[in-house]
């Protein structure tokens, strides 16, 4: 898509969108549940490309970010009792402004530094969530999106409810992070990515752009987040640090320069699990082994990526079509 206008790539999102609504009409509880779990984790992945990707910086503990969207808008709805389109903005204010303060560091910190401070925040705040009643403690706050419209039939269950609003949000945000990094400040973050000194030397500011990358990835991660506490419940537990690596992870696969491979991320994470269930059932291994196979399966793949496809499959997809056209020309 990135010589298409941006009217076409609007065109695409719509259809692409009612591709999807249709679909889940047609498929099982579980699916749906699925596909709403891959949208949100598209948008997670999406937030790791523009900060690693594109601007060059490293982030071990970005489900951070996706809890305190979530916190800010279960919050916003349990005490001011906000309309959802509220408390999904309310995700996107407050991560974003968490991010830009931690942009700051991040203009003066760089490689492990940063990485580190992230990861920091991650293992914090389990901890500091549950040392406040008004956080809801172990057992979290319920964040609602309310029931379905009448007008869409019985048939028409919450967990449908959920996968449309996810595709919905999901679908204009990507489009939104779509024009912008084909935008003049996606070209700057590239430039930054690739060569700090000379980018400063060309009259870009490093630390504001920095700073601008920081805070526009934690407001999309905030956001995947308060969708995802949508679908489960807003508590420590959903938000593990093990939520970082696994994000990472599907960046990795997906390509850290490769907006469109953060589908393809997502759906080898929501699938992996279920093959993972199914080669454990059939031969019959230990619940052990079913809950750790997952793992294993993700770090094979991982290491595969790394070793044969640095910048992964749809990066490499990608350019392989632009050698065949070259080639023809």
């Amino acid at each position: 898509m990135h010589n298409l206008s941006t009217k076409k790539v609007f065109a695409l999102f719509v259809i692409f969108g009612w591709i999807l609504l249709i679909v889940a009409d047609r498929v099982d509880e579980l699916r749906v549940y699925q596909g709403a779990t891959i949208a949100i984790t598209t948008l997670a992945i999406a937030s790791i490309i523009i900060l690693t990707g594109y601007s060059g910086q490293v982030s071990l503990g970005h489900g951070a970010f996706l809890a305190i969207g979530a916190y800010a808008a279960a919050l916003s709805q349990t005490y001011w009792q906000s309309p959802f389109w509220f408390t999904l903005l309310m995700s996107v204010i407050v991560t974003s402004l968490i991010g830009f303060i931690l942009g700051f560091a991040a203009g003066r910190l760089s490689g492990p530094y940063l990485a580190g401070t992230t990861l920091a925040l991650a293992v914090g705040l389990p901890t500091l969530a549950n040392q406040f009643t008004f956080l809801g403690g172990e057992t979290g706050l319920v964040y609602d999106a309310g029931n379905p419209p009448a007008r869409f039939g019985e048939d028409f269950t919450l967990y449908k409810w959920f996968f449309w609003i996810s595709a919905f949000v999901v679908l204009i945000a990507m489009f939104l992070i779509r024009n912008l990094l084909h935008s003049r400040y996606g070209r700057t973050w590239k430039a930054l990515r690739a060569n700090p000194t000379a980018a400063q030397l060309c009259g870009i500011n490093v630390a504001q752009s920095k700073i601008l990358a920081f805070t526009i990835s934690a407001g999309a991660a905030g956001l995947s987040g308060a969708l995802l506490g949508m679908i489960s419940i807003v508590a420590p537990s959903a938000f593990p640090l093990s939520l970082s690596f696994t994000l990472i992870t599907g960046a990795v696969l997906a390509g850290v320069t490769s907006l469109a491979g953060s589908m393809l991320g997502a759906v080898i994470l929501v699938v992996i699990p279920e093959i993972a269930e199914v080669i454990s059932t059939s031969l019959g291994e230990s619940e052990k082994v079913i809950s750790n196979l997952p793992g294993f399966i993700v770090s094979v793949l991982l290491i595969l990526t790394v070793l044969f496809s640095p910048n992964g499959p749809a990066e490499s997809i990608r350019k392989r079509r632009e050698h065949h056209q070259k080639a023809k020309h």
